[in-house]
């Protein structure tokens, strides 16, 4: 192959990766606890935020609790499909995606 196919091969892969990355920061999720949603974009930017029922000042310790398991979920989500979009580019390239 030579060196000008070469470099039109990794721009073409640029573009796509590009793409993907755009496609997946546009979309949304959903982190849910028992008491909370949080929305986030596929940039880990938060949405909204959901309290689901009236919380006591008393369970303060409960809701900060409940929105930590919230916001990580939604994390692990978005992680979740960034390596499923971005995967197939990340073994051509021995990982660094």
């Amino acid at each position: 192959m030579n060196m000008q196919a070469l470099m039109q091969q990794a721009q073409k892969m640029q573009k796509e990766i590009t793409k993907k990355r755009d496609e997946l920061d546009s979309k949304e999720f959903l982190g849910k606890s028992e008491l909370v949603e949080i929305k986030f974009t596929g940039d880990k930017k938060v949405v909204s935020v959901n309290i689901k029922e009236e919380i006591s000042s008393d369970d303060k310790e409960i809701l900060e609790d409940m929105i930590s398991i919230a916001i990580n979920d939604a994390m692990k989500q978005i992680d979740a499909e960034a390596d499923k979009i971005m995967g197939a580019y990340g073994s051509q390239f021995g990982g660094l995606f």
